[in-house]
């Protein structure tokens, strides 16, 4: 299929783009997109492209802006309930900490997951998804985190690979069994730590093993946090984990600065995400790393919070920003990516140029997929956005609106 005519043809070609480089949308005036199976197999001027491939089938992007699929490379899209009578605990002066120490919070959502089947994860999750993939979100990084025991850890692992079977979107999986510290364990983080280490990290490699041979190990994460995991015991599991072969992500700095960004930094993760209360000593020492920041602005928005990752700060030392909605049903029951950028450009400092590519080609570098995904070149994968209005800085100017006409993924048009 050829895509011709479009107003705004966005490529981000040329990799992940770090610090003072971030926002080059490499824009193609008239630019048109040759799809074949699920690559892209050329790009170009319309009139050249029209020329070479004048039997293709077609699709007219005229007015429109053409650009790569968003990635969302931080979110808990599978889990039981809800938390709205918590939303109103902190409307009347209750903090996040105050609720998850009184037994609320995460542990909340934990209680009412682990009694439920794969069957029913899938069905509450799959909603979720589809609203992600009509907002124009084609890879979705998905954790795990509301099971805190290892057989729920596992049915949730299970829910998100027969999820990304399904499709059309793309799941990227990741374990996240040291989300809080489990119920049983409330007065021994420290048991709960070892637990994670001998029993659970050992337990999903070989289930994954067993049940994904081929693919790689999913992400192992851990919220290092007050009230969650310290740094030490942060830095236990993570060594845990890549000792096992576990790619790292981390959860560090959403409410105090612990370290966790530099321990991220020093361990090789692929990220570091939240980072609202990241110190200068960090940000240097991520922007020296090759782990991506992540930016999550829906939480601090969800939980009316005035601080926000200071992305200014993290691209003047050369960092690697990108952008997330952190759906969850505690602080962000949100999956719309053009929402996370419209509060990127608002509370972050960030251009709509610069909030895209952290949507798209620094996404994928969060989850490490930056080969394949994020940009429009020759040989990557064709998943592809057009939006209904002919100047990309709509993404950002607008909000509360859905601006993805088309999603293509893999090549394929979805009916949405």
């Amino acid at each position: 299929m050829l895509i011709h005519s479009a107003a705004q043809l966005l490529t981000l070609a040329g990799g992940p783009q770090r610090g003072a480089g971030l926002g080059r949308l490499g824009i193609l005036p008239g630019g048109a997109l040759l799809l074949r199976g699920a690559e892209i197999a050329d790009l170009g001027p319309t009139p050249e492209l029209r020329q070479r491939y004048p039997h293709e089938e077609s699709l007219d992007a005229s007015g429109r802006v053409v650009l790569p699929g968003f990635i969302d490379p931080h979110t808990h899209a599978v889990w039981i309930g809800s938390r709205a009578a918590e939303f109103e605990m902190r409307l009347e002066g209750r903090s996040y900490l105050e609720i998850l120490a009184a037994g609320g919070g995460i542990i909340s959502t934990v209680s009412q997951t682990r009694q439920a089947p794969v069957e029913a994860l899938k069905a509450e999750a799959r909603p979720r998804l589809w609203e992600m993939l009509r907002h124009g979100s084609t890879t979705i990084e998905v954790k795990t985190g509301y099971g805190l025991d290892t057989p729920c850890e596992l049915r949730l692992l299970q829910a998100i690979l027969e999820l990304d079977a399904e499709g059309p979107w793309e799941l990227a999986p990741t374990f996240l069994g040291a989300h809080a510290i489990a119920p049983e364990f409330k007065d021994d983080p420290n048991g709960y730590t070892a637990l994670v280490c001998a029993q659970m990290l050992p337990a999903v490699r070989d289930w994954w093993q067993a049940n994904a041979p081929g693919r790689s190990l999913p992400f192992v994460d851990v919220f290092c946090e007050t009230g969650a995991f310290s740094l030490a015991q942060s830095r236990r599991i993570l060594e845990t984990a890549r000792t096992l072969g576990f790619p790292l992500k981390i959860h560090a700095d959403e409410f105090d600065n612990l370290g966790g960004a530099s321990l991220a930094a020093e361990l090789g993760a692929v990220s570091a995400d939240h980072l609202v209360k990241t110190s200068a000593a960090d940000i240097e020492a991520l922007a020296a790393s090759g782990t991506a920041a992540v930016g999550l602005p829906c939480t601090p928005f969800g939980l009316a919070e005035r601080a926000y990752t200071p992305a200014r700060a993290l691209l003047q030392a050369g960092g690697l920003l990108a952008l997330a909605t952190d759906l969850n049903p505690g602080t962000a029951w949100c999956g719309d990516m053009q929402f996370a950028i419209a509060l990127g450009c608002r509370y972050m400092g960030l251009t709509p140029a610069q909030a895209i590519a952290a949507a798209t080609i620094n996404a994928a570098a969060a989850i490490g997929r930056q080969a394949s995904l994020g940009s429009l070149e020759v040989g990557k994968q064709a998943d592809v956005l057009i939006l209904s209005v002919s100047d990309y800085r709509h993404l950002g100017y607008r909000f509360s609106q859905n601006l993805v006409e088309t999603v293509i993924k893999k090549g394929r048009v979805l009916a949405l």
